[in-house]
């Protein structure tokens, strides 16, 4: 240090990289220390340069340098470092969190001097969170890189609770539609045209394929040999059943509500309590030469379409209109 001139220097006392101050540099080391730690609310009493390099040579500092004072704990790299329930996430600066997210819960956090908004630190300066290191992971990772990433591992609910909880507004529609696209099937998802031709091929013929209770809604099932299955509960809401055979079906209690069963063969069906709301069945044929009925007994009819039935023995008792 030349005499008679007194360069200022950048200072923050570990764990509060965004406090940096401006400072002539005193002529003692102990002088400067006080002053600093004083501006800083510290006891300072080590000096690190940027690099992490302790200073006890007070000759050696420049013009211009950023300093680093601690109360004799060892230095850390100046980042942001959050310790997520006591796991330590780091962010180069917060620079990238007001860029990113300026009215988000984490910049007025990191990026505003209203002491409301101060969160406690441990004694490696972390900022302290009670929240889950397995969802804020990607978060943080986002922030770093602008890249919403999420592990297979990790479920996108979660971190899309953390991203309400934060106010990470840019990132909740991502991860909605990344829970919607990750969600399994259920057992009750529509079954399709390809999975049923599947099931009817590993059958024999003269085997009763079981159906019961299971969900064909909306599923295209036209012109199929669909004969002696038991579809007994099943959904067939609003499928196409146009021109299939269904001979000797179990239909009881089915939803067959708008339902498309136009020329479809429905000789000796059992329908007992189906529901044919809305239903069309144009031109269908219920008529067996071996004589059997089908039965219909307490079938909902309500505005469904029969024309030009072929109709012959048909069991209407107790219709529900």
């Amino acid at each position: 240090m030349s005499p008679g001139i007194s360069p200022s220097v950048m200072a923050c006392g570990l764990g509060a990289w965004h406090r940096f101050i401006v400072i002539h540099l005193s002529d003692k080391r102990d002088t400067f220390l006080t002053e600093a730690g004083s501006i800083l609310g510290i006891n300072a009493t080590v000096i690190y340069n940027k690099h992490g390099g302790r200073i006890d040579n007070f000759g050696l500092i420049r013009d211009d340098d950023v300093l680093y004072l601690s109360e004799g704990e060892p230095f850390i790299d100046p980042q942001l470092v959050i310790a997520v329930s006591k796991e330590h996430a780091t962010s180069n600066s917060v620079e990238y969190i007001d860029s990113r997210e300026p009215e988000s819960m984490l910049a007025r956090m990191f990026g505003t001097e209203d002491p409301s908004w101060n969160s406690a630190m441990d004694r490696s300066g972390a900022y302290l969170i009670d929240r889950s290191p397995k969802y804020f992971e990607p978060i943080m990772n986002y922030l770093r890189h602008g890249q919403l990433i999420v592990d297979t591992n990790i479920g996108a609910a979660g971190v899309l609770e953390e991203a309400k909880f934060f106010g990470m507004t840019s990132l909740i529609e991502p991860l909605k539609q990344m829970v919607k696209e990750r969600k399994t099937p259920g057992d009750y998802t529509p079954i399709t045209r390809r999975e049923f031709i599947t099931m009817l091929q590993g059958c024999a013929l003269n085997s009763e394929l079981r159906c019961q209770g299971m969900n064909f809604e909306g599923a295209d099932l036209a012109k199929l040999d669909l004969r002696f299955i038991n579809f007994k509960m099943a959904n067939l809401s609003h499928a196409n059943l146009s021109g299939a055979n269904m001979a000797f079906c179990s239909l009881e209690r089915t939803n067959l509500s708008f339902a498309k069963l136009d020329q479809a063969n429905l000789q000796g069906v059992k329908m007992v309590l189906a529901n044919l709301e809305g239903a069309s069945l144009k031109s269908c044929n219920f008529e067996d030469p071996a004589g059997s009925k089908a039965n219909m007994e307490g079938e909902l009819f309500s505005f469904f379409t029969l024309f030009y039935l072929l109709t012959i023995d048909i069991c209407l008792q107790s219709l529900a209109y």
